[in-house]
């Protein structure tokens, strides 16, 4: 009788990626802009009657409305909803291709890019943003620190802190740049991540100490604590 060998090298099967409905309501956007259904200056239907429409519920379409708007590939005006931002078509395309893309580049180069980008937004931001303003990066700060102490990996938060911080610095270039290489980073933190509990409350303290410079209004004491946080990123992730 013949034995039977189990396979026991499992580096041979790749984890399955299951689609987020954010993203899949992302693709079709994509795909009405390349159309041409979807043009710049329209205005798109509520978050209720999206839900509806796609089947989901109201917080899958707050998560991609929030990526599309933080992004710039949408915006929010007052007593005119979300509408598609005055941007070619063709911009809006490679900004969504940039949104969603899995392929890698050089992550050194991204993340060298990223630092100084990053510490500048953390100097400029604790110049010139207000209170209110202050208080809706201390709330993305709080959303990235309720997802790590429930367990989660909280990626998402940790840059959209980031990018809330990018928004408060009122440099539009700077924060269209920082948008631009975020989707990136995030896929190849994604494919690097480390989910160990201890550094996950350490990256929580790091981005509290950003918080502090910025609410102090100190620019010196923020550019120090994103760049102190950059540079641990980075060796977290060679790791």
């Amino acid at each position: 009788m013949s034995s039977q060998q189990e396979v026991t090298d499992l580096d041979l099967f790749q984890e399955i990626e299951v689609e987020k409905p954010a993203d899949l309501i992302i693709k079709q956007i994509r795909q009405l802009i390349s159309s041409g259904r979807l043009k710049p200056g329209l205005r798109l239907p509520s978050e209720r009657v999206l839900a509806e429409r796609f089947g989901v519920g109201r917080g899958h379409i707050r998560e991609a409305l929030k990526k599309l708007e933080f992004y710039g590939i949408l915006k929010t005006q007052p007593q005119k909803g979300t509408i598609v931002a005055s941007l070619g078509v063709k911009a809006l395309e490679g900004l969504i291709s940039n949104l969603l893309a899995t392929d890698t580049r050089d992550f050194e180069s991204l993340m060298e890019i990223r630092a100084l980008l990053e510490v500048h937004a953390a100097r400029l931001a604790a110049k010139r943003a207000g209170q209110a303003e202050i208080e809706e990066i201390n709330y993305a700060f709080e959303d990235f620190r309720r997802k790590v102490e429930q367990g989660q990996s909280g990626l998402e938060e940790d840059h959209l802190f980031h990018l809330k911080i990018a928004e408060e610095s009122k440099n539009s270039v700077l924060r269209s740049l920082i948008g631009l290489i975020t989707p990136d980073i995030i896929a190849m933190t994604r494919e690097r991540q480390d989910r160990h509990a201890e550094r996950q409350q350490t990256t929580v303290k790091e981005h509290e100490n950003i918080l502090e410079g910025i609410r102090s209004r100190d620019p010196d004491r923020a550019a120090r604590a994103m760049s102190e946080h950059m540079d641990m990123a980075h060796k977290r992730r060679k790791v």
